[in-house]
């Protein structure tokens, strides 16, 4: 009896706090979202997720080397003029002070590799703090942490956070979140801050624009409906985004080119958008106290938006066709189309590449759930912003992966809560409805899907597609590319995926990387390697080629009926006297030009 005494009594101080066992979950899907091995390959050997991700700390290098800051121009890329880049020196900037602060403690090499582990983890912990703290406000501490905890399970998330991630879409994620919890909160000062969020988003890159766009229209279409109550948020974005949207400019833009139109980076037409914005939030906050009628503020905005929009076609035409305007179809055709990222729902199916499970259903499930949240819940408002948010994303991101970037992070502002409601409700509920509700819950969660994916490609064959995406990863690896610093300093025609990688290890100039802005220089690397023999050696010699690197894994296109002489020579069956084989390491083919 004493014994079973003393269990009673100890029983309500064993009891486990349901918080803080979500509180263990996070803290155990934080620590595990990198493994170790890769921690140290991003520490050690500079492996990065992406190709963009190594052409960044290329320019962050070249920035700690003296370059000017103004001065983005990579000039190891297609020399000897080489490329202007288009991407924010204010990105540059953090990664380049993490290292300089790293650097006197460890040494250069670890202070680049630990600084591209830090960079994305500190900006995920910056992520999930403005989730938990905005769903927290308006849902609660559970939801709150709920929030947190589909946030580090959600693929789409883990992929833009994830060791050695120093591209910029992660800090767009923060920067669309940060403007959709601004404009739940209403008000003068939060537009303010929402409005200059999107401008810092417009300075980092312009894969934002849509979101900016509809978050301009909803703040405008409240004012039309409900009048002075709403004005101030409507004000206070359209001031933020104009007087925040110019100095940012001006501080990564040198002023030679203020007068210069760029429709893939905050340029001239951008900023009328921007300014044209700011100019229509005063007109309207002007004219609100002669405006009883909404229709009459409607006619008012409407009259704005068309003298900006009209404006933004007369003056920048070239813009209407969107951000690659000198594109050539043989580019398009054989690179543009061929990157994942530009890839549709159906494409990714078609080839068996399943991972596509884990990014795109739980968007459009959220989106749902928002959606019927934004009709029939308690807290219509905050839905219908969050839905704002997510719509285009799933909408984009069914023609293109790249639609899903900043709309995934919106997410955990959905799954939190209504994970939560579940929770709430489930004792009460029976039947398919309780098995209804467990599955929207279950599918709120990346991991879900993900498992499906994994599941799905363990049943099916090899991706239709016929591409080793093992051996594609391997040619650009730091295994792979590093033995070519062996060779002495020259101009490289190799795979354009693999451009960057050598550029990040290696002295080396590199003729075709995965941008845009070097038409020249793609199409080199598409007809030389895709070509004949004499079209390879009219890029080697058109662009003073020294050596030539393949990759057995990623041949060429064929640009003929017969199969290009590059994949020939890679293969083996054919040599040339022009070109001398380099027995280097590695999977990488090599030849100097002789």
């Amino acid at each position: 009896m004493a014994t079973t005494g003393i269990g009673a009594e100890a029983a309500p101080a064993m009891r486990i706090d349901p918080q803080a066992l979500l509180w263990i979950l996070v803290a155990f899907s934080v620590l595990t979202l990198n493994a170790p091995a890769d921690l140290w390959g991003t520490i050690d050997h500079l492996r990065v997720p992406d190709t963009d991700d190594a052409m960044r700390l290329v320019g962050v290098r070249d920035l700690l080397a003296g370059q000017g800051w103004y001065d983005t121009v990579q000039y190891r890329f297609l020399p000897p003029e080489g490329v202007q880049s288009h991407w924010s020196r204010l990105v540059d900037a953090p990664i380049a002070g993490l290292i300089l602060l790293l650097g006197p403690l460890v040494g250069r090499p670890l202070a680049e590799g630990l600084a591209a582990v830090l960079w994305p983890l500190l900006l995920l912990g910056l992520f999930c703090l403005m989730v938990h703290r905005g769903v927290r406000r308006s849902f609660g501490p559970r939801a709150a942490v709920l929030a947190v905890f589909v946030a580090t399970q959600a693929f789409g998330i883990i992929v833009q956070f994830q060791a050695g991630r120093v591209d910029h879409h992660n800090l767009q994620i923060i920067a669309m979140v940060g403007l959709a919890l601004c404009m739940i909160r209403g008000g003068l000062r939060a537009g303010l801050l929402g409005g200059a969020l999107a401008a810092a988003s417009l300075a980092i890159g312009l894969e934002a624009v849509p979101y900016i766009a509809l978050a301009g229209l909803y703040l405008a279409g409240e004012w039309i409906l409900r009048g002075q109550p709403a004005l101030p948020g409507f004000l206070g974005f359209g001031l933020g985004l104009g007087l925040a949207a110019f100095p940012l400019f001006a501080g990564q833009t040198a002023p030679a080119l203020w007068g210069t139109t760029y429709c893939d980076a905050l340029s001239p037409p951008w900023l009328w958008l921007a300014g044209g914005g700011l100019a229509s939030a005063l007109i309207c906050a002007c004219a609100d106290r002669h405006l009883a009628a909404s229709r009459a503020r409607l006619a008012l905005a409407a009259a704005c938006g068309a003298l900006l929009l009209g404006g933004f076609a007369v003056l920048f035409p070239a813009c209407l066709r969107g951000p690659f305007p000198g594109m050539t179809p043989l580019v398009r055709e054989h690179w543009l189309y061929t990157v994942n990222e530009m890839a549709s729902v159906p494409k990714f199916l078609a080839a068996g590449q399943w991972e596509i499970l884990a990014f795109y259903p739980v968007l459009v499930l959220a989106a749902g759930t928002a959606t019927w949240a934004a009709i029939r819940g308690p807290e219509r408002r905050i839905f219908r912003i969050v839905a704002l948010f997510l719509w285009p994303g799933a909408v984009l991101g069914f023609v293109q992966l790249r639609g899903i970037y900043v709309a995934v992070g919106f997410v955990p502002l959905v799954a939190g809560p209504a994970i939560d409601r579940i929770l709430t409700a489930a004792p009460a509920l029976r039947g398919p409805r309780l098995w209804g509700a467990v599955a929207v819950g279950a599918g709120l969660i990346s991991s879900t899907w993900t498992v499906l994916a994994l599941l799905a490609g363990a049943l099916t064959p090899t991706a239709a597609n016929g591409r080793d995406p093992d051996g594609a990863i391997a040619c650009h690896s730091d295994a792979a590319v590093a033995p070519l610093a062996a060779l002495p300093a020259g101009t490289v025609l190799a795979p354009i995926f693999i451009g960057p990688s050598i550029l990040l290890r290696t002295p080396h100039s590199v003729v075709a990387a995965p941008y845009h802005r070097a038409i020249p220089g793609l199409t080199a690397a598409i007809e030389g390697l895709g070509g004949r023999e004499a079209d390879l050696r009219r890029q080697v010699v058109a662009h003073g080629i020294r050596y030539l690197v393949t990759c057995p894994a990623r041949p060429g296109d064929d640009l003929q009926a017969e199969t290009a002489f590059a994949t020939r020579l890679t293969r083996g069956e054919v040599t040339v006297p022009w070109l001398e084989p380099v027995s280097l390491p590695g999977v990488l083919r090599v030849w100097r030009v002789r």
